[in-house]
């Protein structure tokens, strides 16, 4: 017997249709949930729902799996068939946590979680503690980034199913790695969405980027948050996922009483209690808002950690020779790189030219431990209009720059995938619409934001050709290259340096001291007996060093620690241990 159950408030007939058998459902009650048992439904049965005289055939909005596609039947899934073999396994605390950004259907030539699950003892040896999915929930066509995800509850199928998720989730346990999942709660996808026949998940009158928010403060808001923390709930319980990533929690309308936020925060909190298992959320805002990562008990919102996108464009700016435009007008001197090292936000209550307006607040004595520090995520290769890497963008040699400030930083670094071999293949944006009115809108669309910024119309790669998903896959013959290699081994150095070092693991505020020279290009960032010295400017020049100091390692051979003083040629780093205590 298998109880179906289906929010649909406004609904004045409800029927369940399971292997082409229709069951009128009961209902709805107070809460506007419809209900009914069917004695020989067995997990593998489809089923779909038809809603008043319609007679189209609705896939679940809490479907656990959609085996073929996101307008087809859902299907019964067990969460309870598997077998999992990691009871003992605790993720490591977020704060010593090195976090690896992947997509699953770029990361290995499969496009799969099986291929994924190959590559995990590359993970291991490079030292990476939480690998962070790109988001995994159903969306139309076979391949895409995820971020228009419309079955929110079942994991993609061509990536393998919700089954190969749990195979992953375990196989990453096995091997000491927490795993981060990415989730979706400020939108829908724009194709397969069946959620507005059902109810009112989102407030049309509330516009954001992507159509109308999501419906957290109106009429019937209380299923609507109830649908969302479900789904969180869901992926830490039953797959085992030890946290997830919240995307772009600016875009949410919420002037409720308690936050959808810190609502999502105290349940999480009660499910970590209830499995015994340390589970995390991470935002992602560009709010500049302090209060996304305060605790829920001084009247924050309960996060445990948010990307520091300030960090991001900061440092991006000064290593990019050629000056960029839009919010990076905002970052456009070393001292907003420095002020994000020692103070977080660049924009804590101060005026942006790029806003218009103040931003931001100060983040006061809140450990660094709560900000991830990144040079490369998703969004800042993918959103480039030919999706090219840093290295690509300022070269080999800043590259391994921007490792060291990343690595060594007070923030939670982030690594995106094939970042650390200095990747060849781009990640640029793809999608895979069956509609063909909308996917030539996406080619359109992309086309245009790019040629306001210079670019040919020519240059753009589309993102509805199979060509620009296949090109986004990493290479991983290419590792053994001298100059991929090379760059490994910078990475490994530096996160086996962290990892190993008192000082690089501390989040205190005022902990972390930066100096710098504007003129000549210089910052020596100090974090305790860690000395990290990097030369931008066009000249060699000397640094001086405490007597008894000593060179751990430098981004170009052939530099040394002579007479208490470190030359560095242009474009160079280097790493010092001072005589002082760490």
């Amino acid at each position: 017997m298998h109880r179906f159950m289906v929010w649909a408030p406004d609904t004045k007939k409800v029927v369940v249709k399971v292997n082409g058998r229709n069951f009128p459902m009961y209902g709805p009650d107070d809460y506007g949930w419809w209900r009914i048992d069917v004695a020989d439904a067995v997990p593998g049965d489809d089923y779909c729902y038809l809603l008043d005289e319609d007679e189209t055939c609705c896939p679940d909005p809490r479907s656990q799996w959609q085996p073929n596609g996101v307008d087809r039947c859902s299907r019964i899934y067990d969460q309870d068939a598997f077998l999992w073999t990691d009871e003992k396994f605790q993720a490591p605390p977020l704060a010593s946590g090195v976090i690896y950004e992947l997509h699953i259907g770029t990361f290995t030539d499969s496009g799969t979680f099986e291929g994924a699950i190959e590559k995990l003892d590359h993970l291991v040896e490079l030292g990476i503690t939480h690998v962070e999915l790109m988001p995994v929930a159903s969306f139309a066509g076979n391949h895409g980034w995820g971020y228009d995800g419309v079955a929110l509850f079942s994991v993609h199928e061509p990536y393998g199913g919700p089954d190969a998720l749990k195979k992953f989730v375990k196989a990453a346990h096995e091997k000491g790695i927490a795993v981060l999942l990415d989730v979706v709660y400020n939108h829908f996808g724009p194709s397969g969405n069946y959620t507005g026949k059902f109810g009112p998940y989102l407030a049309k009158a509330l516009p954001t980027p992507w159509g109308g928010a999501v419906n957290l403060e109106g009429p019937w808001s209380s299923e609507v948050r109830r649908f969302f923390c479900d789904n969180a709930l869901m992926w830490m319980r039953d797959f085992h996922v030890d946290g997830l990533r919240l995307d772009a929690v600016h875009a949410f309308i919420d002037r409720s009483a308690i936050h959808f936020l810190e609502q999502l925060a105290a349940e999480v909190e009660t499910l970590s209690a209830t499995v015994a298992r340390h589970l995390v959320l991470i935002a992602e805002s560009d709010l500049n808002d302090p209060r996304i990562v305060s605790p829920r008990e001084v009247g924050g919102f309960g996060m445990n950690a948010q990307w520091n996108d300030d960090f991001h464009h900061a440092l991006f700016t000064v290593l990019n020779r050629n000056p960029a435009g839009g919010y990076y007008t905002d970052f456009d001197s070393l001292s907003k790189l420095c002020k994000a090292l020692e103070q977080v936000f660049v924009y804590d209550g101060s005026y942006s030219r790029h806003r218009n307006r103040i931003h931001g607040r100060p983040v006061g004595n809140l450990s660094r431990h709560r900000f991830v520090g990144f040079i490369q995520n998703h969004d800042q290769v993918g959103n480039r209009a030919i999706g090219d890497r840093i290295c690509e963008v300022v070269g080999f040699d800043r590259g391994k720059i921007a490792a060291a400030i990343i690595l060594l930083s007070p923030f939670v670094p982030l690594l995106f995938q094939g970042e650390e071999w200095a990747a060849s293949s781009p990640f640029q944006y793809f999608a895979d619409h069956d509609d063909p009115h909308l996917a030539r809108l996406v080619s359109e669309g992309r086309k245009r934001e790019f040629a306001a910024f210079g670019w040919s119309s020519d240059s753009i790669p589309d993102p509805e050709s199979r060509e620009t998903y296949e090109r986004s896959k990493l290479k991983w013959s290419e590792v053994t290259n001298p100059s991929s290699a090379e760059m490994l081994n910078w990475y490994r150095e530096l996160i086996q340096l962290r990892r190993s070092t008192m000082c690089l693991n501390d989040g205190e505020p005022g902990h972390t001291q930066v100096r710098y020279s504007e003129e000549q290009m210089w910052l020596r960032m100090e974090r305790g007996a860690i000395h990290v010295i990097c030369n931008l400017g066009d000249c060699k020049r000397p640094f001086p060093v405490s007597k008894g100091s000593r060179l751990i390692f430098a981004s170009r051979p052939g530099l040394s620690l002579l007479d208490e003083e470190v030359w560095l040629t242009r474009d160079s780093v280097a790493v010092i241990k001072t005589s002082s205590s760490s």
